[in-house]
């Protein structure tokens, strides 16, 4: 890129950053760090393509002038863990929400791939779940309890186990984007033709009902957690493919951080889903209300925190003209 081309493209956030910096007001120091990240990386650019120009000296001053703002004056926050729920987790989101969708299509395609898979081929369902689990679950059925396997191990036990467990595969699903997205679509297909494959089977022994209020008072946050870890490899792998202005590695570990932020901000989707799954999934006798109660609260709170509300706190700072940062 020519250096007139790169002014052209950051002026507009540089004078933003400067007027911020000559305001009296008192600018949030998180929102101070989020630019101070973005103008060290516009730095390291220019430092690497235009190392004796006068942009790279411009550069290198207002560096030094927001870090002088952050780390001489900036005071304690005491409600650093409430403004990243409040503010940096969803301006994150707004400028993920191309890479959510994605997630979510790979997902929800691999999930038709396995329940198409299953209907066609009866050996389909035992290559995917293993032969353990169908023998299992069709004695259950037999015995009358299909859902018997969430009800045998103690709650607390389960919790831990299940927990860490979705921690694991969560993670996984968001560090193989570092092989340029292929290892998070990977994952994604994977778990979703898993879930696709494991409908259809209750489906074909008629208890596609029963087995939904069941499976999904837990399952709408754990799948939910899977697709937004995709999203989070989705964000880490495309930074290394489409690099934009900023040097590959500098994109790179621009993409990481935001992929790490976004796993963080799953830790109580982990938690919550692991207690559901321990503690409210065994009670198969509940009553329909309270299984449709916890399943359509759980998806209104996902939808509506990682998608709806990321859009309305940036259409509110636009207004206030403090656009969330790119």
């Amino acid at each position: 890129m020519q250096e007139v081309a790169f002014l052209k493209q950051n002026a507009e956030k540089w004078k933003h950053l400067e007027s911020l910096l000559d305001s009296k007001q008192p600018v949030n120091p998180d929102k101070l760090a989020e630019l101070f990240i973005e103008i060290t990386d516009d730095l390291s650019f220019s430092q690497t393509f235009f190392p004796r120009s006068k942009t790279t000296a411009y550069l290198n001053g207002l560096a030094g002038r927001v870090h002088q703002a952050i780390y001489k004056n900036k005071k304690e926050d005491r409600s650093r863990f409430i403004t990243f729920w409040k503010t940096e987790l969803p301006r994150t989101f707004y400028h993920s929400q191309k890479e959510l969708l994605y997630a979510f299509i790979f997902f929800a395609a691999s999930m038709f791939i396995g329940a198409f898979s299953t209907a066609q081929d009866d050996l389909y369902v035992r290559l995917i779940l293993g032969d353990r689990y169908v023998n299992m679950t069709e004695a259950n059925i037999a015995a009358g309890d299909p859902m018997a396997v969430y009800k045998k191990m103690h709650q607390v036990d389960m919790f831990l186990g299940i927990t860490f467990n979705n921690v694991i595969v969560s993670f996984m699903v968001f560090a193989m984007g570092i092989l340029l997205s292929v290892g998070t679509i990977f994952q994604l297909f994977r778990n979703g033709a898993m879930v696709g494959t494991f409908q259809y089977f209750f489906y074909q022994k008629g208890l596609l009902m029963e087995s939904s209020l069941t499976i999904w008072i837990h399952g709408t946050l754990e799948i939910s957690a899977i697709i937004i870890a995709g999203c989070a490899g989705l964000v880490m792998g495309n930074s290394i493919l489409f690099p934009g202005t900023y040097s590959r590695l500098t994109s790179f570990k621009r993409g990481a951080r935001q992929g790490l932020k976004i796993i963080i901000g799953l830790v109580p989707i982990f938690i919550a889903a692991g207690l559901l799954e321990s503690f409210v999934t065994r009670y198969t006798g509940m009553p329909l209300l309270l299984s449709l109660f916890i399943i359509i609260s759980s998806l209104t709170f996902i939808v509506w925190y990682f998608v709806i509300y990321p859009i309305q706190l940036n259409r509110k700072e636009e207004d206030g003209d403090n656009p969330l940062p790119n």
